[in-house]
């Protein structure tokens, strides 16, 4: 199942000269669920910085740098192994190991949902966290990747608990190459923070970061020979509901498979967010914490079970 996205805000937020790019695409807006999210403060903002490369990884270590020097006050709550795919998967083992290596940094020994739900009840006890940030992540999470992502899932489990959410991912649609994605993590948080700030400025007094139970699902291309390029502009879009990857088995003779993955590139979606990385645009796209599909798809639902009974 997709998640739809509730592009409204997105188009708000893009259509303004400072991050102007392209036309927003359209889509039905679904319901909004959870908690609601705190105001803004006055004072810095203080962000919940999570992943799915692991509390070590180069891309998580560049946000928690460029956060700070922008003046957040920013705590890492990160897995402490890499746990990309894990989803919006939590553990139900009945006790986690966590560490807390330095200063403003715990990793926890679980997924991405894990360190965000510790990280909301015990090192944010009693006053959640302005925002998440989960990323920035070593790929692409666009069309059927972002539903299996754990950079997504982290950025979940902090709208499941009433925060507003970023995620970040740094790619483009083909295998990464290592140099030049990493490259592209700094331009990445570099534009994270513009978006932050342009989403503190449109806040309404008092009020969230991001509407009731949205948040926003960023993806920034790879640039240039060394990643260190300018995108060609950033585009409000929905995710594409291609699978993008395609699982090859292989049969071992004894009981076995061998499994491979294959990237399966189809002709992207009008205003989805692989069109976008694909042209070299940042894609945004909204994203909310449940799997409502909207209320034309409610209401087909409700003609189709019409006289039905148990």
């Amino acid at each position: 199942m997709q998640r739809k996205r509730v592009l409204p805000l997105a188009a708000m937020l893009l259509c303004a000269p400072a991050l102007a790019g392209t036309v927003p695409a359209a889509a039905a807006a679904s319901p909004q669920a959870g908690p609601a999210s705190a105001p803004v403060p006055a004072g810095p903002l203080r962000i919940l910085l999570t992943n799915d490369d692991g509390y070590n990884a180069p891309g998580i270590r560049i946000a928690f740098e460029r956060l700070t020097a922008a003046g957040y006050d920013v705590t890492m709550v990160a897995p402490l192994t890499n746990q990309s795919g894990a989803g919006t998967k939590t553990s139900n083992t009945p006790s986690l190991t966590v560490r807390h290596p330095e200063p403003k940094v715990w990793a926890v020994d679980g997924t991405p949902g894990d360190s965000v739900a510790f990280g909301l009840s015990e090192v944010f006890a009693g006053q959640a966290p302005d925002l998440v940030v989960s990323g920035t992540n070593f790929g692409p999470n666009v069309a059927g990747l972002a539903t299996h992502s754990g950079t997504v899932g982290g950025a979940i489990a902090g709208l499941e608990g009433g925060v507003p959410a970023i995620a970040l991912s740094t790619g483009g649609v083909t295998a990464p190459d290592p140099v030049t994605t990493v490259n592209a993590m700094g331009p990445t948080v570099d534009f994270a923070i513009k978006l932050i700030e342009r989403l503190r400025t449109h806040a309404s007094p008092g009020g969230p970061l991001l509407p009731k139970g949205v948040g926003l699902n960023v993806n920034h291309p790879v640039v240039g020979a060394d990643g260190k390029g300018t995108p060609a502009g950033l585009a409000s879009t929905f995710q594409d509901p291609q699978p993008l990857l395609k699982a090859d088995y292989t049969d071992a003779g004894d009981g076995t498979w061998k499994l491979g993955v294959k990237v399966d590139l189809r002709t992207p979606a009008r205003g989805g967010d692989v069109e976008a990385v694909s042209a070299g645009k940042i894609a945004i796209s909204p994203m909310n914490a449940d799997w409502n599909t909207g209320p034309a798809d409610f209401a087909l639902t409700s003609t189709l079970i019409a006289g039905l009974r148990p």
